[in-house]
Parts: C-alpha cells; sequence; structure tokens
C-alpha cells in the first residue's frame, strides 16, 4: 500500500462533490432550505433529529454518527446539509463510487475539522477496503494506515478529529451489519403526501418568482410521483410553459396542457411507466415476468428499473412483485383502459 505523505491527499477537492453535481443539482441548489425549519414534510424524522442536533450543540459534541434511507429525491442530501448548517459546522460531499482507493478517504479525513460533517452519498457502493478503514474512524477517531512493505511493512494509527459520518442509501439492505452497526441515527424517509408537495412547490414558485394558482399546485403535487425532486422539476417545466403559451401565471388549464405535453398522466405516470405495463401486458401476458427480462424489453436498465420506476408503480397498486417475476394489477388494466383479456394489443392508454 502506499505510503501516508502529502501524495495521499493531492486531489482530494475534486472527489469531494464528485458525481453528485449534475445540471439537475444545481438548479435545485437555489431551492434547496437551509434550516430545518424550512425544510417540509418528513414530519417525525425532522423533530427527532432536531432534538439530537441541540443536545450535540449543548454538549459541544459532534452528532452521533447518521444513516440516512429512502428512495431517491426525497431530501437525504439537503438534510445533511442542513444538519451541518444547523450545528454550526463544515460540511464535506462525496459519493461511494468516487472514493476509488483508500488514499481518497484519507485524503478527506485527514483535513476535516472537529465535528465536521462528512456526507457520503449511496454509501452501500462503498469498497471492501475503504469500508474497513471507515469502521475504525468512526468509532476510534484514527484511521489505520500501513508503511513500508512486506517484512518491513507496519501500521500506524493516525488521529483525526472527532467528525459525524452521514450516509445516504436507497438500498438498506445492501448496506453491512458492521458499517449499519456503527450508525447511532438511523431514519427512514418515506413519500411524501400530496399536500406536502403541493406546500413545497409554492414554497419553490416564491423562490423562482413563479405564479401559481393552489389547485394548480395540488395537480402538480399530484403527479409529482410523491417526490419533491420530481415535483421542482414539474414546477419548472409547467414555469415555460406559462411563460410562453400563457400569461406567466402557473394555472390548472397550463398544468393540464403541460403534463399532456410531456406525457405525464394525471397519477404522474411518465411514457416509461406506461411501457412497462404495457409490455408486461401485451409481451408477457400480464405476467410474471422476471426484471432482467422485462428491462431488456423496455431498453432500460435493471437498476433503473428496480430503482426508480417499480417503487412508485407497486404504491400506486399497479404492479406487483412475486417470486415468480412482475404482475400487472387488475388496476392498471382499469388505468390504461385496457381489458383483462381478449383483444388488448391494438388498445391504446389516454392520458386524461
Amino acid at each position: 500500500m502506499t505510503d501516508f505523505n502529502s501524495d495521499s491527499i493531492d486531489g482530494f477537492s475534486s472527489i469531494v462533490r464528485a458525481d453528485l453535481k449534475t445540471d439537475s443539482d444545481e438548479q435545485d441548489a437555489t431551492l434547496r432550505p437551509k434550516l430545518l425549519k424550512d425544510f417540509l414534510g418528513q414530519t417525525t424524522v425532522k423533530n427527532n433529529l432536531s432534538t439530537f442536533i441541540e443536545a450535540a450543540r449543548q454538549r459541544e459534541e459532534p452528532l452521533d454518527h447518521l444513516l440516512l434511507i429512502g428512495p431517491p429525491g426525497l431530501g437525504k442530501t439537503t438534510l445533511a446539509q442542513i444538519t451541518a448548517h444547523e450545528l454550526g459546522v463544515d460540511c464535506k460531499i462525496t459519493s461511494a463510487p468516487a472514493l476509488d482507493k483508500p488514499k481518497d478517504l484519507a485524503g478527506i479525513l485527514s483535513t476535516i475539522t472537529p465535528r465536521t460533517v462528512f456526507f457520503i452519498d449511496e454509501i452501500h457502493r462503498l469498497k471492501p477496503a475503504i469500508e474497513e478503514m471507515l469502521y475504525i474512524a468512526m468509532e476510534d477517531f484514527e484511521l489505520d494506515w500501513i508503511i513500508g512493505q512486506g517484512a518491513a511493512a507496519r501500521t500506524v494509527r493516525i488521529p483525526i478529529p472527532p467528525f459525524t459520518l452521514v450516509g445516504a442509501t436507497t438500498k438498506a439492505g445492501s448496506v453491512s451489519s458492521p458499517l449499519r452497526s456503527r450508525f447511532g441515527i438511523i431514519p427512514r424517509f418515506e413519500f411524501y403526501s400530496q399536500n406536502e408537495l403541493a406546500a413545497i412547490i409554492c414554497r419553490s414558485a416564491d423562490i423562482l418568482q413563479a405564479e401559481v394558482e393552489q389547485e394548480a399546485a395540488l395537480l402538480m403535487a399530484k403527479c409529482s410521483r410523491g417526490t419533491p425532486r420530481v415535483a421542482n422539476r414539474v414546477l419548472r417545466r409547467m414555469r415555460d410553459f406559462a411563460q410562453v403559451l400563457g400569461n406567466g401565471k402557473i394555472s390548472v388549464d397550463i398544468v393540464r396542457q403541460g403534463l399532456k405535453k410531456l406525457e405525464i398522466d394525471d397519477i404522474g405516470l411518465e411514457k416509461c411507466d406506461r411501457d412497462i405495463l404495457l409490455s408486461i401486458i401485451h409481451n408477457f401476458g400480464g405476467g410474471p415476468v422476471g426484471a432482467e427480462t422485462l428491462a431488456i424489453s423496455i431498453g432500460e436498465s435493471m437498476d433503473t428499473l428496480e430503482d426508480y420506476y417499480e417503487p412508485y408503480l407497486i404504491q400506486c397498486g399497479l404492479l406487483q412483485r412475486t417470486p415468480r417475476g412482475r404482475i400487472v394489477t387488475q388496476k392498471a388494466y382499469e388505468h390504461l383502459g385496457l381489458a383483462p383479456s381478449g383483444n388488448v394489443g391494438t388498445a391504446q392508454p389516454a392520458l386524461f
């Protein structure tokens, strides 16, 4: 293993925030709340975390390590940043795929200040060697490092400032038991209600200086898959339609026109959602069909199918996972305007 020296931290700043800074993230940056009181939804998670943060501040100790579990787009990264802001400490952000070698992790942890919040997205994707180094860092606030090679090799422990690790994962079952057991706070995020999403849309509209009708906000919320990230994306597109097709005000009529143009139906299903259901119906007789076969049939990766599309289809009661594969429900046939039996191949689902 490479000796621990100044080279170990070269380029660590390019690792921090790596893989997280997409165009969508940059657009969302101005919409992210900075304070816990401005974070809408996830009431139980927010209230409990507020207590833990206040206790840590009063004791002047680092907050216990925090593992955020939930589907993508529900605010895990935002809550990590809010946690650092509420604690009044630095926040280092990276993702597990960006931590390629142990020296990458060492480079970050050797430069943090006391009580820093260190956020790792997709923490279930950490490599074993990095995960093992993280165990000691989380428990003892030290780094194990090997100096030399062969018979002359020896292990040294390098102290690091006490810090708070915040991990985020969409696959809680893929986080190893030894890693999970080292987190003291493990909240689980739930999908947002329609009223919560409408409130988020109204808040975002104020920031974007876009006028939106309350009923239009509720309609957008209904089509946002229970996810704030989707709600903000829909809002930005409706703002565009309102500017070009209307008078700048986001009305119910503008939202209906916009959703039809975007091929989003009245419960938030996108074209790919409907393609999944129709593929199962037309190509596999309504199921069961395996995830890999289904992914190939619609031209998507299996990870995208399982992580993005299927959870919402299952939540809506349109799809079932069984030991034999995926099955379309009676409700899906009704939503698509198809009969469960007979010649369904020629039927076309309506958006509204």
